[in-house]
């Protein structure tokens, strides 16, 4: 099981931790100008050093347990107010919790109906899990995590409401050595094992659902008399906890 004493705190404790800083950050700019809101909670410490600036939501705040993090505080019981974050990124947090799936629940009382959830990790159908099986390897992170296969991940996003948007994989490398950024066999391996990427990449968005089946159509009786015209929807504000 994985340890919070290994938990990384900042890339550079990885093999090529600029590296794949720089990977995941050019694919997250892609999706930054997509996303709206107020408020943009990186979780963990390694998502507080992802450049988030081409991000269009208008307040960025990172969240962890150790020093550091604008907020310090539990992954597992966060400090903030239900359905107030519009986003939230994660980025190799869950491979060093005990309990991911609370994290993940804990995560979602905080997001709002139609916000989104960014989250990697690294992929054990990957050429990263070689490090796993090497003993002078086993107590550094990230082997010293527990990788969850992508699969997994999204159907717990899937339990909890969310559809997801895409699932990517990036660096096609062991990283026992140094990441010298995409070579020939890199880009064969992408080209032929596309879901072998040591780090994936997941955009998930909460949706609501309705709590009571929707009646068919074809079935409701029609009548010959029609209702006087509404004057339209008053606006409320939903009430959180404090």
């Amino acid at each position: 099981m994985p340890t919070e004493a290994c938990s990384p705190l900042s890339w550079l404790e990885f093999a090529s931790g600029d590296q794949l800083k720089t990977e995941l950050e050019a694919r997250l700019n892609l999706w930054w100008p997509r996303l709206f809101g107020y408020h943009l909670l990186k979780l963990g410490p390694l998502s507080a050093e992802i450049n988030s600036l081409q991000c269009q939501i208008n307040y960025h705040f990172s969240l962890f347990e150790t020093e550091g993090g604008a907020i310090q505080a539990s992954t597992k019981d966060l400090p903030l107010q239900n359905s107030s974050i519009d986003t939230v990124l994660m980025n190799s947090l869950l491979e060093f919790e005990q309990d991911p799936y609370r994290v993940l629940r804990e995560v979602d009382r905080v997001v709002v109906s139609g916000g989104h959830i960014i989250l990697s990790g690294f992929n054990p159908v990957s050429p990263i899990f070689f490090g796993k099986l090497l003993p002078q390897f086993q107590n550094v992170a990230p082997w010293c995590g527990h990788f969850f296969m992508p699969s997994r991940v999204k159907d717990w996003l899937g339990l909890l409401g969310y559809q997801i948007l895409s699932d990517e994989r990036l660096v096609y490398h062991h990283l026992l050595t140094e990441y010298p950024g995409k070579i020939a066999w890199h880009n064969q391996l992408e080209k032929w094992l596309p879901s072998t990427g040591g780090i994936y990449l997941i955009v998930a968005k909460k949706v609501d659902t309705p709590l009571t089946p929707i009646r068919d159509k074809q079935k409701v009786k029609s009548t010959n008399w029609s209702t006087a015209p509404s004057a339209g929807r008053a606006g409320f504000k939903p009430r959180t906890k404090s």
